[in-house]
């Protein structure tokens, strides 16, 4: 996960990681259950100053983004 300030970090990460515990405990679930399987989540959370504004940086995170340079992948293997 990304966050612009320091400050930003600390609040994610919450107080000895419980937060940023419970946001994975939450994610990974929501996963589990799309996927129809078990699956491991590793999650961090960087400091990335106006990661915002960069388009190039929105596109990295978006996960349509990455789904569609994989089937792109795939195709062209086939």
């Amino acid at each position: 996960m990304n966050v612009e300030r320091d400050s930003q970090k600390k609040i994610l990460i919450g107080h000895k990681g419980e937060m940023l515990k419970k946001i994975g405990t939450e994610a990974r679930k929501e996963l589990e259950s799309i996927l129809g399987s078990k699956v491991y989540l590793g999650l961090f959370v960087k400091v990335a100053p106006d990661w915002r504004e960069n388009p190039q940086k929105v596109r990295e995170l978006d996960w349509r983004y990455q789904l569609e340079g994989l089937a792109t992948e795939v195709e062209e293997k086939d």
